[in-house]
């Protein structure tokens, strides 16, 4: 949604920790035997084992160590310069640098995992104290308003608790203690910071001040290996259950949504309401459009006033290509990540796009100077500081890998490998092992046959080619409520594989056999498959 313009100031509350300088809890810290398997997801298996080393020895010898001096007798001073000329580059270049290449990967990382799940980028200010959410959430018996959220209607609306994180409080919800229909529950998981991507701030007293939201909120999930929605972390996997518009809407104070987009109050609820499970639409504070009046696949007119939200993507598997959004020119993640965290979430930073100027496209974004937030002091930025890590720990994770007998059929998916870059033509855009083109991985909608709503909304009228890495998890409904399972394309507008293998059979002509359109689904559920 849109980003109010405000002054920095003083963060709002007092919480168990900051959420800007978190440390984790030990269960979640980063030890050093775990390195060579992060690196490995980034290095390779041999690299990863030959950096492991490299730390192993430099500990020994240590990081800053020096040849001696060459002797002074019978040495010229040209000979002792060259001498000292070699060690200061050994210093800097040979097995120092390696240990600082080592030890850098393992803090980006341990930074930016904890970025991922804890910041808020001091975005409370919006969420609480501009909205009040936190009043919906703590409901009028704890000095809230209205009946409050408990935990079974929390999880409802896709929220996700962290097991781990339950620490006092696990005992209670195994045992039944936790009362999952009083907003005193939510309360609980909240002071536990048991709640993936929602931090509370709290009074004195025990009341809610404020809550923040992290990146976590939209894009992790839970292995349910406690109960449906309770269970271990699943970084990068978008939430397909979270029904963010709803959520929203049950805020007290929507008049700074109404204000932006010119709309009354039961506007902004109808078009947040409309959203649903698993979607959320990041272009609607800079044109205002909520709904594409006329959805057309392969010719075919298949929806008329369809919500603009997208489906929240993936996080992980985003290693080695450009483009990471649904539509074009955006840019990577690194770029959506400052996009987000100022503009959708409201956190205190900077940021900077010029083609958010456009009156035309862009008409909200324009008016209010979104292309370029205003210059605050690098002290009080706490975003910008927090996008390098970020980086890195989004392109660290890996696209979960299926079980064969299990995800998908292992007979059928190798006859559709040979269909894949045959007869079917998709390796032609989802070059393997990207899934998706290396270079310019983008496609106009007239290229790919659909409707060009979304790609309107971005700066170049692309959609960018999806890398499918890992669609299994959305084809089987892992982890996530059957009815939010599937849903392809950037809109959802195909309930499964098939009928986007469907598609572009129509839509290419391709003359597949409705057993090839089978083995070809099967393939694609095997994806990335084992190196």
């Amino acid at each position: 949604m849109s980003r109010t313009r405000r002054t920095s100031g003083a963060r709002v509350g007092a919480a168990a920790g900051s959420t800007d300088a978190r440390e984790e809890s030990p269960s979640h810290s980063f030890r050093p035997k775990v390195l060579p398997v992060v690196l490995a997801v980034s290095l390779g298996l041999g690299g990863a084992g030959l950096v492991a080393r490299e730390i192993a020895r430099a500990q020994t010898i240590g990081a800053h160590s020096t040849r001696p001096a060459p002797a002074a007798t019978g040495v010229s001073a040209a000979a002792a310069a060259t001498a000292a000329t070699r060690g200061r580059a050994e210093q800097l270049s040979g097995q120092s640098y390696e240990t600082e290449v080592a030890a850098n990967t393992r803090d980006l990382f341990s930074e930016g995992r904890n970025t991922f799940r804890f910041d808020t980028f001091g975005d409370e200010d919006f969420w609480g104290g501009t909205l009040q959410l936190h009043q919906a959430i703590e409901g009028s018996t704890f000095g809230g308003v209205g009946p409050g959220i408990t935990p079974r209607q929390a999880i409802d609306l896709g929220l996700k608790v962290d097991a781990e994180a339950l620490h006092g409080v696990k005992g209670r919800v195994q045992g039944g203690q936790l009362d999952l229909d009083s907003p005193a529950g939510t309360l609980a998981l909240l002071k536990a910071n048991a709640v993936l991507g929602l931090t509370g701030f709290f009074n004195a007293d025990g009341s809610l001040q404020s809550v923040g939201i992290q990146c976590a909120l939209c894009h992790s999930t839970v292995d349910n290996s406690v109960a449906f929605g309770i269970g271990r972390r699943l970084d990068g996997w978008a939430n397909r259950d979270l029904d963010v518009g709803k959520i929203i809407a049950s805020a007290p104070n929507l008049t700074p949504f109404a204000t932006l987009l010119g709309v009354d109050i039961a506007t902004v609820k109808k078009v947040l309401q409309s959203w649903g499970p698993g979607k959320f639409d990041a272009e609607l504070a800079l044109d205002g459009k909520a709904f594409n009046p006329q959805q057309v696949s392969h010719g075919v007119v298949t929806g008329t006033n369809v919500p603009g939200a997208t489906l929240l993507p993936n996080a992980y598997g985003l290693a080695g290509f450009n483009q990471h959004t649904w539509t074009g020119a955006w840019g990577t993640v690194s770029y959506w990540n400052a996009f987000v965290a100022n503009l959708e979430m409201h956190g205190k930073g900077r940021f900077f796009d010029p083609r958010l100027n456009n009156p035309a496209q862009f008409p909200i974004a324009a008016a209010n100077g979104f292309g370029d937030l205003p210059h605050i002091s690098p002290d009080d930025d706490r975003i910008t500081p927090k996008l390098a890590a970020l980086h890195l720990y989004q392109l660290a994770l890996p696209a979960p890998t299926p079980r064969a007998g299990v995800d998908f059929d292992e007979a059928a998916a190798k006859r559709g490998d040979e269909l894949f870059s045959g007869k079917a033509q998709c390796n032609n855009c989802h070059v393997e092992p990207l899934w998706t083109e290396p270079g310019w991985n983008l496609h106009k909608p007239s290229e790919i046959g659909i409707d060009s709503f979304q790609a309107d909304r971005a700066p170049d009228h692309t959609y960018k080619t999806m890398n499918l890495a890992g669609i299994f998890v959305r084809e089987n409904g892992l982890f996530m409520k059957p009815s939010n399972k599937g849903r392809y394309f950037h809109d959802g507008r195909f309930a499964t594989l098939a009928d986007v293998v469907e598609h572009y059979d129509i839509f290419f002509k391709l003359g597949l056999t409705a057993q090839e359109k089978s083995d070809l689904v099967e393939y694609l559920k095997s994806l990335p498959g084992k190196s």
